[in-house]
């Protein structure tokens, strides 16, 4: 299957984006916002602890969302996108890379007692790895090159299981003892890895069962989300935790965010036009370099910061970049498939 085949055959599915999802305010941002709301007026349940808790439940759950993604991996749509070498060099170094670096540098400049949790928070975000789905759907809306964007989303989410926990140890070693690189990097292979793997072992016999009910097996996804996102509120506000942030300091890290995903997404679309990338394998770089992932975000929050009453302002710069991220990439998505359009008329 070529390109041009897969960009119709998503293009084909996809719905007429709405004013709300044109400018990325979906279903699934409001009940991100409404899980908070909750978690402040209700932290209770979330708090709670047993067999059949809420966080137990969520911990359970995220292994499922990897197995099903297992399910939907074709190899085949991998072994599509691998001849674009330095397409996926550029991507990846970007992701684990430049993020990093950026976010490092801005923290011996910024970082003090106040705002430590914030900052270690905004590196978080930035160890992550890309977003799987919505990359894929930005680049088939922009048309952009799907084989390289399927393989590069797909290949960072498995090796942020073993680099955004190396990169966070780069941050967290001055806490002996409560950081064990390797006891963590075991974790997430058993609760991500893992299901991933068996997912794909199965992707022939199962695999088309998976296609067809993808849209009650996304539903499942940000459902899981959704609790783990409540849940980690829940323990922050318990213990007060947002005591001490403002209106304004939230406004500031939106702004930060923003700013953090233009920087990245210029700086790539520098490096793709010294590189000589063609439109497609631009669109791909732009929009699969400049994504993070909120579902490792979220996950890898309950392995890293197991216990802690912090976790939910560390998650605080995971939320904001996907709320920006989704409304600028969708917006930045719907120009570059105008000006095709516009192009080929």
């Amino acid at each position: 299957m070529n390109t041009g085949d897969l960009q119709n055959q998503n293009e084909g599915v996809l719905p007429k984006p709405g004013f709300l999802s044109k400018i990325g305010l979906d279903t699934f941002v409001i009940l991100l916002l409404a899980m908070i709301v909750l978690a402040r007026l209700f932290p209770g349940p979330g708090v709670y602890e047993g067999t059949f808790s809420l966080a137990n439940i969520a911990s359970w759950g995220v292994s499922f969302i990897f197995f099903f993604y297992g399910l939907r991996l074709s190899p085949e749509k991998l072994k599509a996108g691998l001849s674009k070498w330095k397409l996926h060099l550029l991507v990846q170094l970007t992701i684990f890379v430049l993020f990093p670096v950026l976010v490092f540098a801005a923290m011996q400049i910024f970082k003090n007692e106040s705002n430590q949790y914030l900052w270690l928070g905004v590196f978080f975000l930035a160890a992550l790895p890309s977003t799987v789905s919505s990359s894929v759907v930005m680049v088939s809306i922009a048309r952009g090159n799907m084989p390289a964007a399927i393989f590069n989303a797909s290949i960072s989410s498995l090796l942020g299981v073993f680099i955004t926990p190396t990169l966070m140890g780069l941050v967290l070693d001055s806490a002996p003892g409560q950081f064990d690189l390797t006891a963590i990097i075991i974790k997430l292979a058993l609760q991500v890895l893992a299901p991933v793997v068996l997912g794909i072992l199965l992707h022939k016999k199962w695999g088309d069962f998976a296609e067809r009910n993808k849209k009650l097996l996304k539903n499942f996804d940000q459902s899981i989300i959704l609790l783990i996102v409540y849940t980690s509120f829940c323990e922050s506000f318990e213990r007060d935790m947002f005591r001490d942030f403002s209106i304004q300091d939230l406004l500031l890290l939106t702004a930060c965010m923003a700013v953090l995903f233009f920087v990245v997404f210029f700086i790539v679309k520098a490096f793709c036009r010294l590189l000589r990338f063609d439109r497609e394998d631009t669109i791909t770089a732009l929009f699969c370099s400049s994504k993070k992932s909120l579902v490792h975000g979220t996950v890898m929050s309950k392995v890293l910061f197991a216990g802690s009453e912090v976790t939910g302002i560390i998650l605080l710069p995971v939320m904001l970049y996907h709320a920006l991220q989704l409304i600028i990439a969708s917006i930045m998505a719907q120009r570059y498939a105008a000006q095709k359009d516009r192009g080929s008329a």
